[in-house]
């Protein structure tokens, strides 16, 4: 049932319940009105007949026949359209419309009551008589019917009755009218609402103001509850390009490596009788590609990670602390490396922590590894600083090693995936990895020459805050990592719709 039809049953329904409850106070008010009209005459009649009544109690207790008679006349016709009774010592007088039967005794009431006699109502006032003697006391009654008052609260209840009857299709059909031109903006969201189709278009709801404010808190949460859907099929149309992106890399990348482990145990199967020199540098082949392996799944799981992470992962980092804790981790695993680490306390930077640490790690292992000296553990310099720019200050990463440097033709290669030197036993991922969060934190990554020319510098400047609007900017709109790095050269720095 459509709303404008409920509102115009309600309308039907409760207005006439609201005229005949209105009438009924209407027909109480004015009962009590006509009543106090009645007995205000009562009272005044009663002032004039007392007067004739009076007189009649002392002619009769004087005994004077034509005085009585004169008297009786003057008082029959002093009660004009009122029923009169006077009892006194000679007996009962009546004239006029009165009950037929008695009735109850004055005693202390001097105000109008009502008498009920063979289904007619009366008001009734007595009034006691003072005749100026012994045997001039008697009561005088005066009798009004309810019949004029009754005639009228019974055409005021007509009335209201009608009223009634004639407001309840009236009351429905302005109702409608009413509820139809109310619900006509209600009505158009619904359309507009139902005509959208993620799978077909890429409209969405579009809504003015309308002034009704349930229609545009209801056109609000539409709005949100859509958004919500398009982020989250965002959300699973980029985990599911993540997962196929995962499955063909790891495909792609561990063919290599499983087919030469595979023949190295057809090796050690095929020849038992083996010498111990082949044996150990064939197990030592083994351990090398087994390790390979872990390496390259635990940074494809990590790009799948950094694809995949939101902005509400994001909080306050403290770079300072988080570069120690990086210093800290590699020195306990290269405890020959001489790792030195100039920062600032207080530097912080809104990002995700297993993102910025991965891009540490991955820097410090990258310096250390292609900054080795022939028989030396090898340096690796990190700091940590401002950009020195007063109104908005950034703060700027740099990785320092004493290798042979990156020639500037080969600068921008050196960041796609799988790109490694032939002597390398890393993965090729690890500076994949701090391109992608260079890019997921808006920061701006550069490799220049080391210091006094010698080896080479990774920079990675980290964009200041804007004032009052702490926090970081929108994620990159492409984040897809593991792709084939042939569409998108040097993706590391850009933004791609």
């Amino acid at each position: 049932m459509r709303l404008s039809t409920r509102i115009a049953l309600v309308a039907g329904t409760v207005v006439p319940l609201l005229v005949v409850a209105s009438g009924w106070v209407l027909v109480t008010l004015v009962g009590k009105d006509l009543r106090a009209q009645a007995d205000q005459r009562l009272a005044a009649r009663a002032q004039s007949v007392a007067v004739a009544a009076r007189g009649l109690l002392r002619a009769t207790s004087h005994d004077r026949p034509r005085a009585e008679q004169a008297r009786q006349r003057k008082l029959f016709t002093a009660a004009l359209d009122v029923g009169v009774r006077l009892t006194g010592p000679g007996g009962t007088l009546r004239d006029g419309p009165q009950p037929a039967g008695p009735v109850p005794p004055p005693g202390e009431r001097t105000r109008p009551a009502t008498v009920r006699s063979h289904g007619q109502s009366w008001r009734v006032l007595a009034v006691p008589v003072d005749g100026g003697g012994p045997g001039a006391r008697g009561t005088l009654w005066l009798f009004s019917p309810d019949t004029a008052r009754e005639a009228q609260l019974g055409l005021v209840r007509r009335r209201v009755l009608t009223v009634a009857l004639l407001a309840a299709p009236l009351a429905g059909g302005i109702g409608w009218l009413l509820a139809a031109r109310a619900a006509r903006p209600l009505r158009r969201l619904q359309q507009t609402a139902g005509g959208l189709d993620p799978y077909t278009s890429a409209a969405r709801l579009e809504h003015a103001p309308t002034g009704i404010t349930e229609v545009d808190d209801l056109a609000r949460t539409l709005q949100t509850f859509l958004s919500r859907y398009d982020e989250q099929a965002a959300r699973t149309v980029e985990a599911l390009a993540s997962a196929r992106s995962f499955s063909a890399a790891a495909s792609h990348e561990l063919r290599t490596p499983l087919m030469s482990m595979q023949t190295n145990l057809d090796i050690l199967e095929a020849f038992q009788d083996l010498d111990a020199a082949d044996r150990a540098e064939t197990v030592h082949d083994l351990r090398q590609e087994h390790a390979r392996l872990l390496g390259l799944l635990v940074m494809l799981r990590a790009l799948a990670q950094g694809d995949l992470v939101e902005a509400e992962s994001f909080e306050a980092i403290d770079m300072a602390e988080l570069a120690d804790e990086a210093a800290a981790g590699l020195r306990r695993g290269h405890p020959a490396a001489e790792v030195a680490v100039h920062s600032s306390p207080g530097l912080t930077v809104h990002g995700w922590r297993p993102g910025l640490r991965s891009l540490l790690d991955n820097l410090l292992t990258n310096a250390l590894v292609h900054g080795r000296s022939a028989g030396a553990g090898g340096y690796v310099a990190l700091s940590v600083r401002t950009t020195g720019e007063a109104a908005a200050p950034g703060i700027v990463l740099s990785v320092d090693d004493r290798g042979p440097g990156v020639p500037p033709q080969r600068r921008a290669e050196v960041f796609r995936r799988f790109h490694r030197r032939p002597d390398s036993p890393g993965s090729g991922l690890g500076l994949t990895l701090v391109a992608q969060q260079a890019a997921l934190h808006r920061a701006e990554l550069r490799v220049l020459d080391g210091p006094g020319g010698r080896g080479a510098r990774f920079q990675v400047t980290f964009p200041a805050e804007r004032p009052g609007r702490p926090g970081q900017p929108a994620l990159p709109a492409h984040r897809d990592w593991l792709a084939d790095p042939a569409g998108r050269p040097q993706g590391f720095h850009k933004e791609h719709p």
